[in-house]
């Protein structure tokens, strides 16, 4: 059975061993001078290291049964990710040098990873696809409107674009790779797999991205005024979790499919604005 995808003609999963924040120390307040938003992008952050070795394994499982190109992907997906994970690993490492105690919002996320762990991995792919659609989704916000991150620091603000800048390229892997892994059962067992993971995945994200709280309790912000102003940044203007919300329905469609919506071009432009980072030697 021949496995048809709508990937874009030409794509280019770039592999770019880039570094970023070294020899810089980080605000505690990094995101312009703001608590509540410095939290909420902390608290995402302490998310990935874990998240993005789940999501590694998961399309990993089913590289052995995919056609040569998608082979290629599935192992510039993987490269892409390690790189993501060690980025934010010392990311997050300078949250705690400005003070941040991570535990609880690391702990909350492996908590969640083990229970994903322990589903069959045809689901653990699907979970993966599902978070794959939350990120590209934020993604492309942060890339097309400069206000999410306006008034961060220069090198947070570059190393988010170039991790949203991947996140594009690399947004169809996991789905392709989940159509193989499908590919024996009926339209409608493909919808309702991908349909009610996506439901559990959703409630997990929140579930583990709003332990905002926390990190807002040792700053002691956590209090209505810091919660109002978050929240209509996050859910008002320029609305990052609104446009999450908004792009949540398009997964549902039973035709969906990760590049109906080729944003290739926005990323491009992205990277043309990136200055040159530290770049680590390429393991062999």
């Amino acid at each position: 059975m021949t496995l048809q995808t709508e990937h874009p003609a030409g794509p280019v999963i770039e592999r770019r061993n880039w570094k970023f924040g070294r020899g810089t120390t980080a605000r505690r307040w990094w995101h312009g001078g703001d608590a509540g938003r410095t939290a909420f992008y902390n608290a995402l952050s302490s998310t990935f290291p874990v998240g993005e070795k789940f999501f590694m394994s998961a399309v990993r499982h089913y590289r052995d049964e995919a056609p040569e190109a998608l082979q290629q992907q599935i192992d510039d997906f993987v490269f892409q990710e390690s790189t993501h994970s060690r980025e934010h690993v010392f990311f997050n490492r300078q949250a705690r040098d400005a003070g941040y105690d991570l535990t609880s919002s690391e702990d909350r996320a492996a908590r969640t990873i083990a229970w994903a762990k322990r589903r069959p991995p045809i689901m653990q792919l699907a979970g993966t696809c599902a978070l794959e659609h939350f990120t590209a989704t934020l993604a492309n916000a942060i890339l097309a409107d400069p206000a999410h991150l306006a008034g961060a620091d220069a090198e947070a603000e570059r190393m988010w674009h170039w991790h949203a800048i991947e996140e594009i390229e690399h947004k169809a892997v996991a789905y392709d790779t989940l159509l193989l892994a499908m590919r024996s059962r009926s339209p409608f067992r493909r919808w309702t797999l991908r349909s009610f993971t996506m439901l559990a995945a959703g409630v997990r994200f929140h579930y583990v991205v709003f332990r905002t709280a926390d990190l807002l309790r040792q700053d002691g912000k956590n209090n209505l005024r810091t919660w109002a102003r978050l929240l209509s940044y996050l859910y008002g203007r320029p609305g990052l979790m609104r446009l999450l919300l908004r792009d949540l329905f398009a997964y549902f469609r039973p035709n969906f499919h990760p590049w109906q919506h080729d944003d290739r071009a926005l990323a491009a432009r992205a990277l043309a604005s990136l200055s040159p980072p530290l770049v680590a030697p390429m393991p062999k």
